[in-house]
């Protein structure tokens, strides 16, 4: 049964998958479930090591891209697709283009579980609630006979979709070792908003997996500069920054009730 299960990450960025989700894609895959990962950008607006001035966003995209692709690998994912938008343009794309090149994705690869990010995008960037909303929209699509898409693949109805969380104790170590993560949009600042504990429905232990998240963190070289930090940290502080993950259950076809899950599978296996 473990080997037809599929978990699909849809992400805005390079790096996403690592510091937002990197311990949950290593665990399954270690369990022989296959993961993928669809990223709207290659990360063309992100730092480009110690440079002050930017190269440009073709030599960015395809610098952070490598990068991304180096990641995946080392956390085991199967296949990497990106949609090929602007960093910091997701939220412009138009909606029915964006949607339907998802849709293509869900209904080729099948998954029974997408993970994306929260409505608030984690502090409030613009990408990441584009694609939250996008990818949600696109899950109702793909289960739609009536709605066409390239490939002319039959619908696929996606068993359940989770947004990612974060404590309160894990921001704090997050934020301690980065900066204060902030978004400023429209002239308001936007910050970070833990999740208070009962709200987070599901709970992985990704400890054993720590180790790999922290070597593919550092296939995203061209972040280092805002990284570099990490590398002082404690042995027991990346324990806790990758080795729990917590999730939002938006829905479930299989499962339900208070009880906090520990699988993103649980009700399919």
């Amino acid at each position: 049964m473990t080997n037809s299960l599929k978990l699909m990450a849809i992400l805005a960025h390079p790096d996403d998958e690592t510091l937002g989700v990197g311990g949950t894609l290593v665990k399954y895959a270690k369990e022989g479930i296959k993961t993928y990962l669809v990223t709207a950008t290659k990360g063309e607006r992100g730092r480009f090591g110690n440079e002050t001035k930017s190269p440009g966003l073709d030599i960015v995209g395809k610098t952070r891209m490598n990068e991304l692709l180096s990641a995946a690998k080392v956390l085991g994912i199967e296949e990497t697709c990106f949609l090929d938008y602007i960093d910091g343009e997701v939220d412009q794309a138009q909606p029915d283009a964006i949607i339907q090149k998802i849709v293509t994705h869900i209904r080729r690869i099948r998954p029974q579980v997408i993970l994306t990010f929260d409505p608030a995008g984690a502090y409030g960037h613009p990408d990441h609630i584009a694609i939250s909303q996008f990818a949600t929209s696109a899950i109702i699509c793909a289960a739609d006979s009536n709605y066409a898409s390239k490939g002319s693949r039959p619908g696929h109805r996606v068993s359940k979709l989770y947004y990612m969380t974060s404590s309160e104790e894990q921001w704090k170590i997050y934020q301690s070792a980065f900066k204060e993560l902030t978004s400023t949009v429209d002239g308001i600042r936007r910050t970070a908003k833990p999740w208070p504990d009962w709200e987070i429905t599901t709970r992985l232990d990704t400890r054993p997996f720590w180790k790999t998240v922290w070597k593919a963190v550092l296939c995203h070289q061209t972040q280092m500069a805002i990284y570099k930090k990490l590398e002082d940290l404690s042995e027991n502080d990346h324990k806790n920054l990758w080795g729990s993950q917590g999730f939002y259950r938006v829905f479930s076809t299989v499962n339900g009730g208070r009880k906090v899950e520990v699988d993103l599978f649980e009700g399919l296996r």
